[in-house]
């Protein structure tokens, strides 16, 4: 019998288990998905059609058994991107508000492509000014027009 079933585990192939950097993989993409559709404040596409983000732009460490880090790093469509900061702030609260595990976010500009990267990172990541930012009805209302999936 022993035999038997060692053939047939040999045929099958042998029970294959999840690993590490599959479920990190997983992780990008479930968090890509959410942020790909998000609208650009300016124009009628999204930041994937922009190439604001890509699937290149997002990587998942684990921190521990229960929490993940997640990193952005997006490109804003030119070097003086007035609403870069917006765009950051869009990305966060989509994020906060839809990610199915426990996270810690960091969402910063990709090094290079934008004139005041240090200050906007900074402001994205701080969560007293993104509080305050949301409190702004004006503001709250285009980002709420940004993160809503169209019907």
């Amino acid at each position: 019998m022993e035999l038997l079933s060692g053939l047939l585990t040999a045929f099958r192939g042998a029970p294959k288990e999840i690993t590490r950097p599959q479920v990190m993989d997983e992780r990008a993409l479930e968090v890509y998905d959410i942020i790909r559709n998000i609208r650009d404040p300016e124009k009628p596409s999204t930041l994937e059609d922009l190439e604001v983000v890509s699937e290149s732009c997002v990587s998942v460490q684990e921190l521990d058994e229960e929490c993940y880090l997640v990193v952005i790093k997006f490109t804003p469509t030119v070097p003086h991107c007035s609403l870069a900061t917006l765009i950051g702030l869009c990305l966060r609260i989509k994020l906060q508000r839809c990610l199915s595990f426990k996270h810690k976010l960091e969402i910063y500009i990709s090094e290079g492509t934008h004139s005041t990267e240090e200050d906007i990172n900074k402001q994205i990541n701080d969560k007293e000014r993104v509080s305050a930012a949301m409190e702004n009805p004006s503001l709250r209302e285009i980002v709420e027009q940004c993160v809503t999936e169209p019907d």
